[in-house]
């Protein structure tokens, strides 16, 4: 039996595929192959430019039709990995295509295919290009360039090489980036190029440096002044007047070569420098003339601002004047016989009075409306105040008087019952004597006639704060006994 001619044995040859933070395609990957044992590299780390941690994979594909399927060989590399990104599989690669991808979701764009030949083919190529970045631009004396320079990279692989895969730039010290078009630098100040290129053996050049300065351009000649205008501010009256005081604020804008100063000058007096609002409380008419100049030295034309200040009103700090008259029937010892009314005025001369009050003995204050009757029997004390709209409140003004029953010394047919009872609403307080012969139904008198059901309740409040202050109730009795005239419908018109 004859045996097959052995398969002539080629040296064993090295493929390298590259990536980086792209997931569109790897950065570097060869086209073509030599059949034999082949060391395959793969490099995903940040020296081939994955700044991200980025996986990929290195996955030859062994299903689809038109390809070889002897080679099993899947690489999963990134930049943090134990071989820092960088890994290598020894094959044996036979004569046809083979068809590799990146197994990771979301990477099915990184594809591609390689041919391999029977046979020795070219010595593999090791060369780098070769990369040169120049600057263009008009430039001063000292060779800056002026607004702008514009720099572009070139790129050449060696005769017979593999061919420029892509060039990149990084501009002061940013991240390396694909460089597509002239890259045109305006910011003023010094910078720094740097340039790189990769062939598409994975061959990546040393990187290029080109150092320039940029200026800014000479402006052109401002000769356009100022724009400056005024606002007055300030407490007015109905004819327009500024009361007390006006405050005049200055503004002033430049677009060219930026407000140098601006000045004024107040009712004539000499132009002075403006540096905060002036603030014009003499009494009279008033001309501010105002004016601004830029730092090219145009000055704008004089505008003016015409305004009257008028003396602010001194404030009202005098409290009104109150008055309590007590007025009624009177025995002969002054006493007031059933009651007693109080009446209390104010005035005011500068601001209007703005309210009057009253307490009744040991009461609250209350608001005066119209004068108040006292029928409780017994001593009481009326204190009376104003305020003014100012805010102003005077001096408290009292007065005492006694009213005593109208009988001799006690009512002729006393209402005896054990409580004090209402309209028929037991309150339950002990109907108490009230010291003079009559009892606190008497007092309360609900079969008197009264305007109206207020006036019944309020006569009520001021007969029991008088038994209040005797000690012939307490505040709680008080209450209850209000209460019940309050629930009451005496006084009302239809009872």
């Amino acid at each position: 039996m004859l045996l097959a001619p052995a398969a002539p044995a080629y040296a064993a040859g090295t493929l390298t595929w590259t990536a980086d933070d792209g997931i569109t395609a790897y950065k570097s990957a060869p086209t073509t192959a030599t059949a034999g044992a082949t060391t395959i590299v793969f490099e995903n780390s940040a020296a081939t430019g994955n700044t991200t941690g980025m996986p990929h994979t290195l996955t030859f594909d062994t299903s689809t039709e038109g390809y070889n399927h002897d080679v099993s060989l899947n690489i999963l590399a990134n930049p943090f990995d134990a071989g820092n990104g960088r890994h290598e599989a020894t094959v044996t690669l036979t004569p046809g295509r083979y068809r590799y991808f990146c197994s990771i979701p979301g990477h099915s764009t990184m594809v591609g295919e390689f041919v391999v030949t029977d046979g020795p083919g070219p010595d593999p190529d090791t060369t780098p290009p070769t990369v040169t970045a120049a600057a263009a631009g008009t430039q001063d004396a000292d060779g800056n360039y002026v607004g702008t320079a514009t720099v572009t990279v070139t790129a050449a692989d060696n005769t017979g090489g593999s061919g420029v895969k892509t060039v990149e730039y990084s501009l002061d010290g940013g991240a390396f980036q694909a460089y597509t078009a002239p890259v045109a630098v305006t910011a003023a100040g010094s910078h720094t190029f740097r340039s790189r290129a990769t062939d598409n053996a994975g061959n990546v050049s040393a990187v290029g440096s080109l150092s320039f300065a940029v200026v800014a351009p000479a402006p052109d000649e401002d000769t356009t002044p100022p724009t400056v205008n005024h606002t007055v501010a300030g407490t007015r009256d109905t004819d327009g007047n500024y009361v007390g005081s006006a405050t005049a604020t200055l503004t002033a804008t430049d677009d060219d070569s930026g407000v140098d100063r601006v000045e004024y000058s107040l009712d004539g007096a000499a132009f002075t420098a403006y540096t905060a609002p002036v603030v014009v409380s003499t009494a009279g008419m008033h001309m501010l003339h105002y004016r601004a100049t830029d730092k090219a030295g145009n000055t704008s034309a004089e505008k003016m601002a015409h305004f009257t200040v008028v003396p602010a009103e001194e404030p009202d700090t005098t409290p009104p004047t109150v008055v309590a008259e007590v007025d009624g029937e009177e025995n002969e010892n002054g006493a007031y016989v059933g009651r007693a009314t109080v009446t209390v005025t104010a005035n005011d001369t500068e601001s209007d009075v703005a309210t009057i009050q009253y307490a009744l003995d040991a009461g609250a204050w209350l608001a005066y409306a119209q004068p108040v009757v006292v029928t409780g029997l017994g001593a009481h004390t009326v204190r009376a105040r104003a305020t003014d709209t100012a805010g102003n409140t005077s001096p408290e003004q009292t007065v005492t008087f006694t009213v005593v029953g109208t009988g001799s010394d006690a009512c002729e047919v006393p209402d005896t019952r054990t409580t004090v009872i209402i309209g028929g609403d037991d309150t339950g307080v002990p109907n108490s004597d009230t010291g003079d012969g009559c009892t606190i139904n008497d007092l309360i008198d609900e079969y008197a006639s009264y305007p109206n059901h207020a006036a019944f309740v309020r006569h009520v409040e001021t007969v029991t704060a008088a038994l209040v202050a005797g000690g012939t109730l307490t505040k709680r009795q008080q209450g209850t006994i209000v209460r019940a005239a309050a629930r009451s419908d005496i006084g009302s018109l239809v009872r």
